[in-house]
């Protein structure tokens, strides 16, 4: 085969090898996300909170800006990099999830932008972003991550409510103390002398023991 009909075919190979990279990387991670959501907990009230901030709104465009953190509630600190917020539902003036008359939710009347996936329920669910450390110590608030919700219906006012998903960091387990073997019984009267000493604590009880062996 020809020098220049071997780089075309080379290059044609590069492009398709990139492009099923890409076709599986939207097949699968999907999938990925979800078995990953299904291994966190729901720590929203008992363990953490959303705290959301209105940054700011677009009347033109009838877009508003949220910030979201995450707010560490317990004692113990939270794995950074589980932590998720979920959108689940929208409230509207009176405080009603569901549109007037209908069975239809608030939350399909809006177009959520920059979301990082959904739940297998359809809502949507934004990373919170890693801080300093792995953890969220307790009792601090995370990073915020940036939500932006467009209001389809121009003439609604509403709330969005965060759910918080994530893992507690496990305590370590305590090391094991060692066990120490009591000294052997005084046999002789140097070995009650140094027993005497260890009593009065002259000497260590390694001490001690490195004066038996001798």
């Amino acid at each position: 085969m020809p020098l220049f009909s071997r780089l075309v075919s080379h290059q044609r190979l590069g492009v398709r090898g990139a492009l099923l990279c890409l076709v599986a990387s939207a097949v699968f991670l999907p999938h990925v996300l979800a078995g990953a959501l299904d291994q966190l907990s729901d720590l929203t009230d008992k363990a953490a909170q959303a705290v959301v901030t209105l940054k700011g709104r677009d009347n033109f465009n009838s877009e508003y800006l949220y910030d979201v953190s995450v707010k560490n509630l317990s004692s113990d600190p939270l794995v950074g990099e589980s932590l998720i917020i979920i959108l689940d539902k929208i409230t509207n003036i009176g405080g009603d999830e569901w549109m007037a008359g209908t069975s239809e939710s608030n939350l399909t009347r809006m177009e959520i932008l920059g979301q990082d996936g959904e739940t297998d329920d359809g809502k949507p669910y934004f990373r919170i972003p890693r801080g300093s450390g792995p953890d969220l110590p307790p009792y601090t608030e995370s990073s915020p991550a940036t939500v932006r919700i467009r209001n389809k219906d121009y003439l609604i006012v509403f709330t969005p409510i965060f759910r918080v998903y994530g893992m507690k960091r496990p305590p370590v387990s305590p090391k094991p103390k060692e066990r120490v073997s009591p000294l052997p019984p005084a046999k002789t009267p140097a070995d009650k002398l140094i027993q005497m000493l260890i009593q009065k604590g002259v000497l260590s009880e390694e001490e001690g023991r490195e004066l038996y062996q001798h």
